[in-house]
């Protein structure tokens, strides 16, 4: 079986002004279809330049990254927006909700960039709030939700294209402890449903809950 993701010999350099900075110095990953893995690893350890490489919101300086088997290193730009539209789901620490927007029309945000006709995009964002237990708040706006409804809601349209992997990026480091484990006991369930999550963390409690962790540090998969 292929893996669903894999990079090789990855590396990313960004310049600023005369500066290079090595923010991946040479990784050899593999992600298969139905894991659930934590990439661990300190501030500037080079986790997050590798997570938005994977979402296909940056590019390798070197190396090569399979997607389903498929090169995907060397895509347009396009061709990239049109992967992370269908392929990927992000959530992030901060939520990013809109915060004129019902809960419901948050979640229904990518089905309309992916051209869902607009009774369909509701009835399929309510039934997602339903599934991470908001089904009662799909009618409220961001600013009156909890921080943990917020990530639910963030979570609920990750979820709104059935992308291939769900990708989450320090997802409950603006949190309260009960909170951080009401929204990984989400993730656990999303996995047994047979979702592929990566989540990229500093904390061990977050990592545990994953199948696999990779510790990651100055731009290097630890062995």
């Amino acid at each position: 079986m292929q893996p669903l993701v894999r990079v090789e010999n990855l590396k990313k350099v960004y310049k600023l002004g005369k500066v290079e900075v090595h923010a991946l110095r040479g990784i050899d990953l593999e992600v298969y279809e139905g894991e659930y893995v934590a990439i661990m690893g300190p501030s500037g350890s080079g986790k997050s330049t590798l997570m938005h490489i994977i979402g296909f919101l940056d590019t390798p300086t070197e190396g090569r990254y399979f997607f389903e088997g498929s090169d995907v290193s060397k895509l347009s730009e396009p061709e990239l927006a049109e992967l992370r539209r269908f392929k990927v789901g992000f959530v992030f620490q901060q939520f990013n909700l809109l915060p004129r927007l019902k809960a419901w029309e948050n979640v229904e945000l990518p089905m309309v960039y992916a051209g869902v006709p607009a009774r369909e995009r509701k009835r399929r964002a309510i039934e997602l709030l339903e599934m991470v237990g908001l089904g009662d708040r799909a009618f409220h706006r961001p600013t009156e939700l909890s921080g943990g409804e917020a990530q639910r809601v963030a979570i609920a349209r990750a979820l709104a294209n059935d992308p291939k992997i769900l990708l989450a990026d320090e997802p409950t480091g603006n949190l309260d402890s009960q909170t951080e484990k009401e929204i990984l006991d989400i993730f656990d369930e999303l996995n047994r449903m047979g979702r592929t999550i990566v989540v990229v963390t500093h904390d061990p409690e977050v990592a545990e809950r994953a199948h696999r962790i990779v510790h990651i540090r100055d731009g290097k998969i630890m062995d």
